[in-house]
């Protein structure tokens, strides 16, 4: 789990950017649903579900089920896993949401998971020995697109610092690269977590930003970000003239931890 520093008109540590967007709200609304019909169903459906709408490179290219490399990204194997996931889009996906817009922000999510999934697929074909096992595995998870978020906003917010493991700060683009250089080390070891979606989910996200002008793609959503900080300098207009107090007298950043 990492926590970020975000920077404001005073730097502040915060757990989190706040009150969920739209489109998050929405996303972890849909994989908690279908995470609990899959956890409430028999066990014979729950294995049924995980196959037809998981990942399985082999049943995409040979009985061509084209919707898994949509459909596996709503699917999880655990609490743990999907506590993680809808975290993490909460903790990124919220700040990006607000900049880009709603419409974007979900384009974006399923272009990094869908381009996860065709990294997977290509990687299956190749002539290594995980290979042959990334065939015939099924891979669940949102994972791929949440790895694109992080891609995001290490490209719009590269220095702000991120708690790794909880331990120290590491500014967001070392961040990714260090979560880049795992999954790429880890792939081979073939120890059950899918590392070479986690890897296709920041290069598909970094394609594709890159194809739509890279860093300077925060001109597609200023309209949206100059509404969210119009809309946030009002609030505080607000609280001091009903003379409200979001976090009591003491300004010191310690007092906003949250």
């Amino acid at each position: 789990m990492s926590r970020v520093y975000y920077q404001g008109p005073s730097a502040r540590f915060s757990f989190g950017p706040g009150l969920m967007t739209p489109a998050v709200k929405a996303l972890i609304w849909i994989n908690v649903a279908v995470f609990l019909f899959a956890e409430l169903s028999p066990r014979a459906v729950g294995i049924w579900f995980n196959q037809f709408f998981g990942l399985v490179p082999a049943l995409v290219l040979t009985d061509l089920r084209i919707w898994q490399p949509i459909t596996y990204l709503f699917l999880h194997g655990s609490v743990g896993h999907i506590l993680m996931n809808m975290l993490i889009l909460w903790m990124f996906g919220v700040q990006l949401e607000r900049v880009w817009g709603t419409r974007f922000f979900v384009r974006y999510y399923l272009v990094a998971g869908i381009g996860a999934a065709m990294v997977t697929l290509v990687v299956s074909l190749l002539p290594f020995s995980f290979s042959d096992a990334t065939y015939v595995t099924i891979t669940i998870g949102a994972s791929g697109a949440i790895y694109g978020l992080l891609m995001a906003f290490a490209l719009y917010y590269p220095e702000t610092p991120i708690l790794m493991f909880l331990l120290f700060p590491v500014p967001a683009k070392y961040f990714v690269m260090i979560l880049g250089a795992i999954a790429f080390i880890s792939a081979p070891r073939g120890d059950g977590i899918g590392h070479i979606t986690h890897l296709g989910g920041l290069i598909a996200g970094y394609l594709y930003l890159r194809r739509l002008g890279g860093i300077s793609l925060g001109r597609l959503g200023i309209l949206a970000d100059l509404k969210y900080r119009y809309l946030k300098w009002k609030m505080g207009r607000l609280r001091k003239r009903f003379n409200i107090h979001s976090g009591g007298q003491d300004q010191d950043w310690r007092d906003r931890i949250h």
